[in-house]
């Protein structure tokens, strides 16, 4: 058994889900957003993204941070954001002892759809029939961090934890 805590990251909403591998079988045990308004400066709102990620390791004990990589558009100011909130949940993983492990949107959605060009609807349909949920999960950035977490509890997340032991070994 193991616990991977997925990262969707953003720093006015942080989507997090915990998804419990057993085996090819895998159970959702949270999701949801972590929201900062929009009035408050950059530093605040980091750190109550620090705060509140510290408490759910705490609590879920994963054994693995999966976040999806930093996709670059036009916005330049909302990159920096997002890479931002994406650092901050790589430091609090760090501090936890948790590995972490990144993927493009591409290869989550290739996991959970079968298809690279997958849209968000067809994504939390995939989660909700993946994880035996009664109901597509929502707001849309938990269900896209419950995707992360899938796309590592599968086979390419056994085989990126895999090569990174080694990296690390040798």
């Amino acid at each position: 058994m193991q616990v991977v805590m997925g990262i969707d990251p953003g720093a006015a909403n942080l989507g997090f889900g915990v998804v419990r591998v057993e085996g090819n079988r895998m159970v959702a045990l949270d999701g949801g957003v972590v929201e900062t308004p929009a009035g408050m400066p950059i530093e605040r709102r980091l750190d109550r993204i620090h705060e509140e990620l510290s408490k759910l390791i705490d609590w879920h004990r994963p054994a693995a941070m999966a976040l999806e990589d930093l996709y670059f558009g036009k916005n330049v100011h909302s990159a920096m954001a997002v890479g931002r909130a994406s650092g901050v949940a790589m430091l609090v993983a760090a501090q936890h002892g948790v590995g972490c492990f990144n993927y493009t949107p591409q290869a989550i959605k290739k996991a959970v759809c079968g298809s690279g060009g997958a849209g968000k609807e067809q994504v939390q349909r995939m989660v909700a029939t993946l994880l035996g949920l009664p109901e597509l999960p929502t707001p849309d950035h938990a269900a896209d961090a419950l995707a992360v977490a899938i796309c590592h509890g599968g086979s390419a997340g056994r085989d990126a934890a895999v090569a990174s032991a080694e990296r690390l070994a040798g």
